[in-house]
């Protein structure tokens, strides 16, 4: 981590057995932390214990309530969580749950831009149509959360190659970035080929322009 870049330490840890809607289960530690440079409270989801000598799975995962906890399709937040949840926990590592909204504009203003999407717009497009950032996220919380954790190292479980690189550019060394799955619904697909045209997210672009658009 940069040396001007001030240390975060870690606050409390719990254990918080996990049980998702479709009945997978999982045992975890969440921790929290004194010291992160925005002020959020960021929550640190350990799951498992990785193999020695093998690199921690980890995640960022931007918060979203809408898909996170009512199941939206208009996102694939929900299912990218729940299958985080699961990749991590057999290999071992650790989900960052980022408060982070509507890509880091808030819950409102991502509803706002709901309604231009409606109208046509794409979803950096809507953003952008608001005076808002396309993408107002900025990880030095998540590096200062995984070096209070002690990792230094990781493979990037995430289709968003700006995560890895804002990691890298803080310290972090990312070995691997490993994507996801593909959870296009209807709903979804035009975000989706959006995340893939405007921000280069590792997705198959030519199953999405094949898929049904909403």
């Amino acid at each position: 981590m940069p040396d001007s870049l001030a240390a975060a330490t870690q606050r409390a840890r719990v254990r918080v057995p996990l049980r998702f809607p479709d009945g997978y289960t999982a045992d975890a530690e969440l921790v929290t932390f004194h010291g992160l440079a925005d002020g959020l409270e960021h929550v640190a989801v350990v799951l498992g214990t990785p193999e020695p000598g093998t690199t921690p799975l980890v995640r960022l995962h931007s918060e979203c309530l809408t898909g996170d906890v009512f199941g939206s399709a208009r996102c694939d937040c929900g299912p990218q969580l729940r299958e985080a949840v699961e990749r991590i926990a057999r290999r071992g590592g650790v989900l960052l749950y980022l408060r982070q909204e509507g890509r880091g504009i808030g819950l409102y203003n991502k509803l706002d831009a709901y309604a231009l999407q409606d109208e046509g717009l794409d979803t950096y497009a809507a953003n952008a149509a608001l005076g808002l950032p396309e993408d107002a996220r900025d990880y030095t919380a998540a590096a200062q959360m995984l070096t209070a954790l002690g990792i230094g190292e990781l493979d990037l479980l995430s289709n968003n190659p700006d995560k890895a690189d804002q990691l890298r550019d803080l310290g972090i060394t990312v070995h691997d970035r490993v994507p996801t799955g593909v959870f296009a619904t209807p709903a979804n697909v035009r975000y989706l080929r959006a995340k893939v045209i405007r921000t280069q997210h590792t997705l198959p672009l030519g199953e999405l322009a094949g898929a049904h658009l909403a």
